[in-house]
């Protein structure tokens, strides 16, 4: 990382789920002295869980108040509201409308150039469904509030990388949803993000949607109408692109080095063997931002919540992505 100070904002999600836990825990590990995390959200449950565990309280700052802040660690609490109600494990309104307000003064701060890079702890989706917000979940939210279209989800653990062509829609829908001109947009901002991480190549292997990759149409059809047209285009610049490769084969040649990324067809068949082979160590990083937006690789954990058992290693390890990537050249800055 650069030495110049890096300020990296850290908004605490579901404050009853494991968010503000491991975002706290995380910020009172040693970090380098050129960084500054500010933690986003309500001052009063920061104290509160800094108390308890034990912690150095964080200083409060806010934007507006000066371009640096003044200590290793600060809150900020953007915004006027009453009191949270802290119900750790509980799904709440409150908690759900606090945590959208919170997502969308991390990200216009990081659009202004007050933030270097946005950490975002874990949100829970029914909240947000209850509190009439109409996303389905972070990446898309981020996308509306920069005012982008295109956006990629990649999780990754050292050289363990996963993209996903469809998100958080119905596995019924995934069929639909697939054509060959988005997937091929995919596969491209893969090789996008592969290069402003640093990797040597682009090796990009594509999934089938369908057992043994349809096996030549005999377990369905998509392969051939949408999926190898999209290799065939792409492939022009990307010479290295290989698919469509069984989903119960690839992941396995992931692990031994055989390929730098992954695009997956659907939500369960990317994250499902990523998460069994990185599950306290992973990373999600959006593709398509005009800022560094980073998080943990997993959810609320209401079950968890209130109970100082929640590992922080994926908000550590989200922490350090984006710090590695806050001062290098994004590709999708605005000018």
């Amino acid at each position: 990382m650069a030495s110049r100070t890096t300020i990296i904002g850290i908004t605490l999600g579901d404050v009853n789920g494991i968010g503000p836990e491991v975002a706290c825990a995380a910020t009172a590990r040693k970090w380098p002295e050129s960084l500054r995390l500010v933690l986003i959200g309500d001052r009063a449950i920061v104290t509160q869980l800094m108390a308890a565990h034990g912690f150095a309280q964080p200083a409060c700052w806010a934007p507006e108040q000066s371009d640096v802040p003044p200590s290793p660690v600060s809150v900020w609490d953007p915004g006027q509201r009453p009191p949270l109600p802290h119900n750790p494990g509980r799904c709440r309104v409150a908690a759900a409308r606090a945590a959208y307000d919170w997502i969308c003064a991390g990200t216009q701060a990081a659009l202004d150039g007050k933030l270097h890079a946005l950490v975002t702890a874990p949100i829970q989706k029914e909240g947000f469904m209850k509190a009439g917000i109409d996303v389905p979940g972070h990446t898309e939210l981020l996308a509306r509030c920069c005012g982008v279209q295109q956006v990629e989800m990649m999780l990754l653990a050292g050289t363990f990388r996963v993209v996903l062509a469809t998100r958080h829609i119905p596995l019924a829908n995934v069929p639909a949803a697939l054509t060959p001109s988005g997937l091929q947009a995919t596969i491209r901002m893969t090789a996008e993000m592969l290069e402003w991480l640093g990797a040597r190549h682009k090796r990009i292997a594509v999934c089938g949607l369908n057992p043994h990759a349809g096996d030549g149409g005999a377990i369905g059809r998509e392969e051939q109408t949408c999926i190898m047209p999209a290799i065939r285009q792409a492939r022009r610049q990307l010479p290295h692109l290989t698919g469509p490769v069984p989903a119960d084969t690839v992941f396995h040649q992931v692990r031994q080095h055989q390929y730098d990324a992954v695009v997956a067809m659907y939500h369960d068949q990317g994250l499902a063997p990523f998460k069994m082979w990185a599950f306290d160590r992973g990373v999600n990083l959006t593709g398509g931002l005009p800022i560094v937006r980073t998080s943990p690789d997993h959810g609320t954990a209401y079950d968890l919540a209130g109970r100082n058992q929640a590992n922080p290693a994926s908000m550590v390890a989200a922490i350090r992505l984006a710090a590695r990537l806050a001062h290098r050249p994004n590709p999708w800055a605005r000018a």
